[in-house]
């Protein structure tokens, strides 16, 4: 942590105030991640608004894969590419510090503007703008890369194939128990290589292009984890994002989006769609195969069972392949075993177990007594905020609540609230998964504090973001005062300038 201090004010000649973790367990790179903040900024607008210096910082001890991340990033944003600056390096000790993208990924923007498969339209817009930037990755930023830095293969080559086949064969089929013949699945392995490398391949394969690596700072997309790329074909990268196992695009979409990156693609290279379609559904079931490869590994194996909620994604995305494409190639083996993972009792329990879960997510003050459980449970979790910092008790933030940004902005800064908020994600993240393999259908969490303004509408709209997009897990929230409020303001009973006096004079803890 010394060192990433140092790198942080080596660029910013100013010291590191405070530093937060963002990566847990959940993350499955091994990278050890960090927000660092410095003291505000010179510029008087910004000193007004308080803002503060931040920067992530990078812990990793494999070398070759931090010196792929920090080249290709210096590559691509000389061709003018929205990815994160480096700000400064250590790669003796496996340290670097880089621009900070925020917290919004694709896939939480997508999570929290859709309902089941309606997909609002400024979603739409953002998937089309980050399609539409991907033919400069692949051919415009590929053409001078240096794909010697490239770890740990150059090229998307027969080694890396088989890597990834077998990753899929003995860490889910094996794991999973879907019964397979070894030689004849090593038979079709062998066609589909062949076939996988007849494409042409001289173009830059990002290898991880998907909703959780691509970030929206003000609304843009920027674009991160390409230090697995490599020399490859066009198809993989466009295949991995349109079916992105949670992301769970619908078909239609899927269509129009893979018909928009064809249009952009044109305008890089001499395109042939029905040459580039021969090869495409390969190139899906290939990066299918390869993420069913992580979930098993992670889950089966090292048994964290969080990376299994993606399977049963992956599963709907085989059966659409299935009943609506055909490969031009001979597969039996391994289509018996895409039937035999939709038939098997053990991966549809998985999908089973992910569609019953309601997590109800409350905020209330504690005058107003607890929130009413109308499932017939008798409640869940109730967690006291009263113990944090009161952003209520300055007058700038009276009028205002825990989703406004200086709120949030105040409440971020406290390392008790995430030491805070750490301690509630691991009790409830636990119980989700103890109610989701027992089959329970609601969760109850609420968070309670003096007004019901500040501290308790923030930590509730930061546990739901926590579980939003996790696989059977549905997220409701209710602001208890503030829908109370808000209704009344409706009626013409308050007034808008006393919703934030009448709930927000805190003088209380």
């Amino acid at each position: 942590m010394d060192l990433l201090k140092h790198l942080f004010e080596q660029h910013f000649h100013k010291p590191v105030e405070r530093v937060q973790p963002l990566q847990g367990e959940l993350g499955g790179s091994g990278r050890k991640i960090f927000r660092l903040f410095g003291e505000t900024t010179g510029a008087p607008s910004e000193e007004k608004l308080g803002k503060k210096i931040t920067a992530i910082g990078i812990l990793y001890g494999v070398r070759e894969e931090n010196a792929a991340f920090l080249e290709f990033s210096r590559h691509f944003r000389r061709h003018g590419l929205p990815v994160p600056e480096i700000y400064a390096e250590d790669l003796d000790h496996g340290a670097y510090v880089e621009e900070d993208l925020g917290d919004t990924t694709l896939f939480e923007y997508l999570s929290k503007h859709r309902s089941g498969p309606n997909i609002e339209p400024g979603v739409v817009d953002l998937y089309r703008k980050v399609i539409g930037i991907l033919p400069r990755f692949q051919v415009e930023a590929g053409r001078n890369l240096n794909y010697k830095v490239c770890y740990p293969r150059e090229s998307f080559d027969r080694q890396s194939i088989s890597w990834d086949l077998n990753y899929f064969k003995y860490y889910f089929l094996r794991l999973a128990g879907v019964p397979f013949n070894e030689q004849a699945m090593e038979d079709d392995f062998s066609r589909l290589t062949d076939f996988l490398l007849s494409a042409p391949r001289d173009y830059f394969l990002y290898r991880d292009f998907q909703s959780r690596n691509i970030m929206l700072p003000h609304g843009q997309p920027f674009f991160l984890d390409y230090q697995g790329g490599r020399k490859g074909a066009l198809q993989y990268d466009v295949a991995s994002l349109l079916y992105d196992a949670k992301a769970d695009l619908p078909p239609e979409l899927r269509q129009e989006l893979l018909d928009h990156y064809l249009d952009a693609l044109a305008g890089f290279v001499d395109l042939k769609r029905d040459a580039f379609l021969h090869h495409y559904y390969a190139y899906v079931y290939i990066r299918i195969m390869q993420a069913l490869g992580a979930y098993g590994f992670r889950g089966f194996y090292e048994r964290k069972v969080h990376f299994l909620q993606s399977v049963p994604y992956a599963l709907k995305n085989l059966r659409w392949l299935l009943h609506n494409v055909t490969l031009p190639i001979p597969v039996p083996a391994l289509l018996d075993a895409f039937h035999g993972m939709l038939a098997s009792e053990k991966l549809q329990g998985l999908a089973s177990d992910a569609d019953n879960l309601i997590v109800r997510v409350f905020s209330f003050s504690f005058h107003r007594g607890l929130p009413a459980d109308e499932t017939g449970n008798g409640g869940g979790f109730i967690f006291d905020g009263r113990s944090l910092p009161n952003p209520g008790r300055e007058e700038r933030f009276k009028a205002l609540t825990g989703r406004d940004a200086p709120v949030i902005e105040y409440l971020n800064q406290q390392e008790s609230v995430h030491q805070f908020l750490a301690s509630v994600m691991s009790l409830v993240d636990a119980s989700i998964s103890s109610y989701q393999h027992r089959g329970f259908k609601n969760l109850m969490v609420s968070f309670g504090c003096t007004g019901g303004q500040h501290r308790s509408v923030y930590l509730a709209e930061q546990l739901a973001r926590h579980l939003r997009g996790r696989a059977g897990v549905e997220v409701v929230v209710h602001h208890r005062e503030l829908e109370r409020m808000e209704s009344e303001q409706a009626e013409g009973r308050v007034s808008a300038e006393r919703i934030g006096q009448r709930i927000g004079q805190s003088t209380g803890i």
